[in-house]
């Protein structure tokens, strides 16, 4: 339930067209929509400013079209994460004002679209990085950051990333995405005075582990403010950074 039927409830209850009783009974699943099968967070948006994000992996197509469906009926803005090809396919059955990105491997709907705040830089070391930086994008955005894009500025062409050098000074937060190694997010930790949230991937060859050996590298940076997510987790990298610019947008 959205805020604005919790306040038309509420004002029900004040008019007198609501009794308490009633209001109470439908108050017990304030926190959450039992579908059976899965229970909407429908505090969400409440309590983090966002409603609740849909992880697909894993799930039915048709259950998480299901639940998507019943997501809008109280949500503007939505977004699910790691859908696979078959739902991407069959997510056009849920009507023209949803988006689907094959490369980031997310669905969203946002019915009205907000003037963005802060600025947000995403860059890949790699372009087998940048599936992983657009699930990052695509969050960041439906969020209300503004985000920008460098990709494939890696350390074995380090000159291709100081040609970056006026976006990241005009940037307020950093998303470095990098797999082999992981030495990207290290180098530009060095270059500015921002925050810089690392995020390896499992992109490289044996020794890397599926991303373990970048992961081990950023977290062991000697870069000052330089912070870790997990493998892979472009979301929470572009949840995390939204969530500083919006901080400093309030401020």
């Amino acid at each position: 339930m959205e805020r604005e039927k919790l306040e038309k409830l509420l004002e029900k209850v004040r008019s007198g067209k609501l009794p308490v009783k009633s209001a109470m009974k439908q108050l017990r699943t304030f926190p959450m929509h039992d579908m059976g099968f899965a229970r909407l967070d429908t505090q969400r948006s409440l309590r983090h400013g966002f409603p609740e994000v849909v992880f697909c992996e894993g799930k039915r197509v048709e259950d998480t079209l299901t639940i998507l469906r019943a997501m809008a009926k109280g949500n503007s803005n939505i977004l699910a994460t790691r859908a696979t090809p078959e739902l991407i396919k069959q997510a056009k059955r849920l009507g023209r004002d949803w988006h689907c990105n094959p490369h980031a491997r997310t669905i969203t709907r946002e019915k009205k679209r907000r003037p963005r705040y802060g600025n947000l830089l995403v860059l890949t070391a790699g372009t087998s990085d940048i599936p992983v930086a657009e699930e990052a994008v695509v969050t960041a955005d439906i969020i209300g950051a503004k985000v920008e894009k460098a990709f494939d500025v890696g350390v074995a062409g380090i000159h291709r990333l100081f040609l970056q050098r006026s976006k990241l000074e005009q940037a307020d937060v950093i998303i470095v995405v990098a797999g082999m190694e992981g030495a990207l997010a290290s180098v530009v930790g060095g270059l500015v005075d921002k925050p810089v949230i690392a995020v390896p991937t499992s992109i490289g060859y044996g020794a890397s582990f599926e991303g373990l050996a970048a992961l081990l590298a950023m977290l062991n940076s000697c870069a000052a403010g330089v912070t870790v997510v997990n493998i892979d987790n472009g979301f929470g990298a572009g949840f995390a950074a939204a969530n500083m610019l919006k901080l400093k947008n309030s401020a």
